[in-house]
């Protein structure tokens, strides 16, 4: 039997660059799991659309799919809307058979990313002691959401940064800006700034202008297409199959 396809499930965004990156770390997948059918649908903004995507699967005979939201924590998206297309797509798709994947994060693979995209910015990790680190990650209104990006930043803590503190683009505070120059007023000498978001965008754009703002000294990237980014949607697609494949051997 054909493995599930993975279909990959981004947000979207009016920004060219999200649609490029989401599709830069697709192909990643695929390259690290050569015959792998691995497609990309969006909620929003770009094409295809997820239901477009799912229908095709159907009308080519695919039996099973495993929808990963390409998301980084639970909040809306993955508690509401993402559950909703997918119920839709079953209605009217009785025989294809849809497993919703776990979001992202929160993982080591995800916290091992993070730090890469620090050390091509130039932090080496002997410096991690002396710099503070800006973890700027979207924002939610979701508190089970706001307290994994601040577990997340203690974890990294631990690694050896000197400091860590979660930031916000939007709908939570503290902001980016705001929070670099609190590393400072508390004595940090470096500080570096962690954008914990997958691909550019608005938001991203926001945490940019807030490190610009006060002066961080690096700006790492966004997570990109990063080999640990794509390995961890590797290991989700892997972790939802095991439910199914267990059903199947009872």
């Amino acid at each position: 039997m054909a493995a599930p396809v993975l279909l990959v499930i981004a947000h979207g965004s009016r920004d060219p660059r999200h649609a490029a990156t989401v599709h830069a770390l697709t192909a990643r997948v695929r390259s690290l799991r050569p015959g792998l059918r691995v497609e990309t649908g969006f909620l929003e903004f770009n094409a295809p659309s997820v239901p477009r995507v799912l229908e095709r699967l159907a009308a080519e005979g695919t039996d099973e799919v495993v929808a990963l939201p390409l998301l980084l924590t639970r909040a809306f998206h993955a508690k509401s809307d993402i559950p909703s297309v997918l119920r839709e797509a079953r209605a009217r798709l009785p025989r294809l058979r849809i497993t919703q994947a776990d979001v992202l994060g929160p993982s080591p693979l995800l916290n091992t990313a993070v730090e890469q995209r620090l050390y091509e910015a130039g932090v080496s990790p002997g410096d991690k002691g002396s710099t503070g680190l800006v973890l700027a990650s979207a924002g939610s209104t979701d508190p089970e959401a706001i307290a994994v990006i601040a577990e997340i930043a203690r974890e990294l803590r631990h690694t050896g940064w000197c400091a860590v503190r979660p930031a916000f683009a939007s709908a939570s505070l503290p902001r980016t800006a705001d929070v670099v120059r609190a590393l400072r007023a508390d004595g940090v000498g470096r500080v570096a700034v962690a954008p914990y978001v997958i691909a550019p965008g608005r938001l991203p754009d926001r945490i940019a202008a807030g490190a610009e703002e006060a002066r961080a000294d690096v700006l790492a990237g966004v997570l990109g297409p990063s080999c640990a980014l794509a390995r961890l949607l590797l290991t989700r697609y892997d972790e939802a199959r095991v439910p199914v494949d267990g059903a199947m051997s009872a």
